[in-house]
């Protein structure tokens, strides 16, 4: 099983006409995934290599039954891109858009509590059930069909993560981005639910960073309720307090959101943690090995 994708989902892409739009719809699609529609407002009607473009997403989805969006609409309208998809009855909205202004994701995620949409990002790298399908810009060679489930807010760690696991022979289940700005859609919590449900996931590898306290309140719930292992790597144990790193929202301020903090607690709370990149696939074995908890 996976969990958000599979091979049946039907995909609409959001800002289809841009570059990146259009690049990244390209290589969903040769991966394998079922690229139904794109939308763009004033072009609707128009095919591009092959796939029809709406005005809408209410549009595509009468026209196309798709269930799953991927955005990459420009920052100032990726927030009402977000809202439109979930008013069209998408299941799951990804956004790759990097940028969007705070205030404004904080505005639409107070609508989308009201909505069944889930969301995955902004400024994410996406989500991939290997050899099934491909939502995002993640390099889908990498990625190999298995029981280990990869949650992170950062894309580039998440690619070596899963190039370590693919190397040590451990394949991923499905593998989510959840973005790094302050204001996301799903958290690490929502993910690691989906995965402690999934009956073809045994085990978890989990991607952290400095900021905020996500990793702290996933750690707790790792604790409480996850019946799999679970293994972690959490990026910016040399940040300087007050200076971002990378992600909008990979700051540390007040004295919260430092990397030491977090793998005290993770590791507090039966994770086990790599202390460097190059040992994510190794925390990964060694959780599998000598973890308590056991897959029921």
């Amino acid at each position: 099983m996976s969990i958000l994708l599979n091979k049946d989902s039907k995909i609409v892409v959001q800002g289809i006409t841009g570059r990146s739009g259009l690049f990244h719809t390209q290589q969903c699609r040769d991966y394998g995934s079922k690229v139904v529609a794109g939308v763009t407002p004033g072009k609707g009607g128009i095919h591009i290599e092959g796939i029809p473009v709406f005005n809408s997403v209410e549009e595509a989805v009468h026209y196309t039954k798709a269930n799953v969006s991927m955005i990459f609409v420009p920052p100032p309208a990726a927030a009402d891109a977000i809202l439109e998809a979930a008013d069209a009855g998408i299941a799951l909205a990804v956004c790759i858009t990097e940028g969007i202004p705070v205030r404004d994701m904080v505005l639409a995620r107070r609508v989308l509590e009201g909505k069944k949409m889930r969301l995955v990002g902004p400024n994410c790298p996406g989500v991939i059930t290997p050899d099934e399908c491909k939502v995002g810009i993640m390099p889908g060679h990498i990625h190999r069909k298995g029981k280990i489930g990869v949650v992170s807010r950062s894309g580039t760690l998440t690619y070596e993560a899963v190039k370590q696991l693919t190397d040590m022979e451990l394949g991923q289940s499905t593998c989510v981005g959840i973005g790094g700005d302050p204001i996301i859609g799903m958290k690490f919590i929502d993910v690691l639910k989906l995965f402690n449900e999934d009956p073809e996931t045994e085990g978890v590898f989990m991607i952290g960073e400095i900021g905020g306290g996500a990793e702290e309140e996933a750690a707790f719930w790792i604790r409480d309720n996850m019946k799999k292992p679970v293994g972690a790597f959490i990026a910016g144990v040399t940040a300087p307090p007050g200076k971002r790193m990378g992600h909008a929202g990979a700051i540390i301020t007040g004295g919260k959101g430092k990397a030491e903090d977090k793998i005290r607690t993770l590791q507090e709370c039966g994770v086990t943690v790599a202390m460097s990149p190059t040992k994510m696939g190794d925390a990964m074995v060694e959780a599998m090995n000598h973890s308590p908890k056991k897959k029921k």
